[in-house]
């Protein structure tokens, strides 16, 4: 079972918004009083932040479906809902964050640094926030909206101060085990060590912290082996020391020849690198030590006097250690110390991120209408922040609801830029982009809503009737006076032969 990973597919869900609340206030001998209906409570966050507890991103390799809480939906008596808890993610320090297509969205390094990964939906608002002089009394209310959905690739790179790299079996977890209060599995086999391994080093007055990069092979820049997967970790390093195996077990083995095929994966992977980081010193140009090591034995002591003065032309310093007997690790300790101080005092001061206020500009376009083509029919897609935002609040349910969408499109001028864009009385229109859009038949709303609203929770603008012209009217005018008169002379008729009797005339025969 793995215990280590270093890069994983995050998928985060911020929490909905809570659904805002339509209510009227009752008192007494006034039943009506007033909306009172509540604001629902906005959704939670998903944050990362930096944790120095965490060094790994195992746990979201296993759960890697995090969801916020949701909002409260807002309640009679001016109760709003409460807001969502924010879903705070621990990652490790050095932590990498992208999107699916590869853009980086934020390197999160140092205790503390946060990053909201997906915000929650706004909550809906009450009928008492909905409420104004021609719509005194709103039947509905806005929904909450949903959270914001994204997958990102979270890429670990350990922030360390020194990066032994070498071969498998070179003494790399020896020497920091031996330099550090770190205790790495360590064994006489290759590939013993499958993740990165960081110590804290102390030299004097001087910290730094050593990271060893495993399974360095012939190969590894593309993909060969373990390298690939771990040469990330001396991204940010400032010293890169190679700790050379001088007992190798194989008779082919030269640490010369091992120094040089290192460099080689090294310098065809810090090609990639160096256009990536821009802001960094070139992998292949920062401060270079050679540790010769498992000198302690007879075989390492003779292949040091050997390669001793090749390893000198380079002009880098040379160490000749052991990871067992300690010969030569405070010197070492020492020399990289000074290495990475001199390094760290060519680093840029930091300087707090400028607060950019980007204003909206003036003119700009709040939507867009967009005209496509399905199955040789014209559709006409409007696109933007406002409209969709103000689809997905929407309750389609209550035809007031719907009234009130009307009314925001229409002031907005999305009716005009229909009109302009070639739409007639019921074209299709489609606001929103993707499967997700509301579809209907357009109905252009020319006149104001307010004022024709009826009963609560209805918009009589919706319904299907025809309003009379002037001689229409005329015309229902005459025909019902043409039927009274009728009427009336059809009663004066009966009367005349006889079918009326007069009861007083009757009681006198009898």
């Amino acid at each position: 079972m793995a215990t280590f990973v270093d890069r994983v597919v995050l998928h985060v869900t911020g929490g909905d918004g809570g659904h805002g609340s339509a209510s009227i206030r009752r008192e007494k001998f006034k039943p009506l009083a007033g909306p009172d209906g509540a604001n629902g409570g906005r959704g939670g966050d998903v944050v990362l932040e930096v944790d120095p507890s965490t060094t790994t991103l195992l746990s979201y390799h296993h759960k890697p479906h995090q969801r916020a809480s949701s909002g409260d939906f807002g309640k009679g008596d001016m109760r709003h809902g409460s807001r969502g808890e924010d879903l705070i993610l621990p990652v490790p320090d050095g932590t990498v964050v992208a999107d699916k297509d590869g853009n980086v969205l934020v390197d999160m390094v140092g205790t503390g640094t946060r990053f909201v990964a997906a915000r929650g939906g706004q909550g809906g608002l009450g009928n008492a926030a909905l409420a104004s002089p021609k719509r005194k009394a709103p039947g509905f209310a806005l929904l909450g909206e949903p959270g914001q959905e994204r997958s990102l690739v979270l890429e670990l790179k350990s922030v360390a101060d020194v990066a032994l790299v070498g071969y498998p079996s070179a003494g790399k977890s020896s020497l920091i085990a031996a330099m550090s209060a770190a205790r790495p599995k360590i064994a006489d086999y290759p590939f013993t060590t499958l993740v990165p391994n960081l110590g804290v080093v102390e030299a004097g007055e001087h910290r730094f912290t050593v990271a060893d990069v495993p399974g360095l092979i012939p190969g590894a820049s593309s993909g060969k082996g373990l390298g690939l997967d771990f040469l990330r970790h001396i991204e940010r390093c400032h010293v890169i020391v190679h700790v050379l195996d001088a007992a190798a077990l194989e008779s082919d083995r030269d640490p010369v020849k091992d120094l040089e095929t290192i460099e080689g994966e090294l310098a065809a992977y810090a090609g990639r690198l160096d256009e990536e980081t821009e802001d960094r010193t070139p992998l292949m140009e920062r401060p270079t030590v050679v540790v010769l090591n498992k000198t302690d034995v007879p075989d390492g002591a003779d292949m040091a006097d050997l390669v001793r003065d090749r390893l000198a032309e380079r002009g880098v310093p040379v160490f000749e250690v052991s990871a067992v007997s300690r010969r030569g690790l405070r010197e070492l300790g020492f020399a990289l110390a000074e290495l990475v101080e001199q390094a760290r005092a060519r680093l840029p001061e930091p300087e707090a991120a400028p607060i950019v206020l980007t204003p909206r500009s003036f003119g700009a376009k709040e939507f867009e209408v967009v005209t496509e083509q399905y199955d040789g029919d014209k559709v006409y897609r409007v696109v933007g922040d406002k409209p969709e935002r103000w689809v997905r609040q929407t309750d389609f349910s209550n035809d007031e609801a719907v009234g009130y969408l009307a009314d925001r499109l229409a002031t907005l001028g999305v009716e005009e830029q229909l009109y302009r864009a070639g739409a007639v009385p019921g074209s299709t229109v489609v606001i929103g982009p993707g499967q997700d859009a509301v579809v209907f038949d357009w109905e252009p709303t020319m006149v104001g809503g307010a004022e024709l609203l009826g009963r609560r929770g209805t918009d009589r603008r919706l319904e299907d009737h025809h309003r009379p012209t002037r001689d229409e009217k005329r015309e229902e005018q005459r025909a019902r006076t043409e039927a009274r008169m009728g009427r009336l002379a059809a009663m004066e008729e009966e009367r005349r032969a006889g079918h009326w009797a007069d009861p007083a005339i009757d009681d006198q025969e009898d």
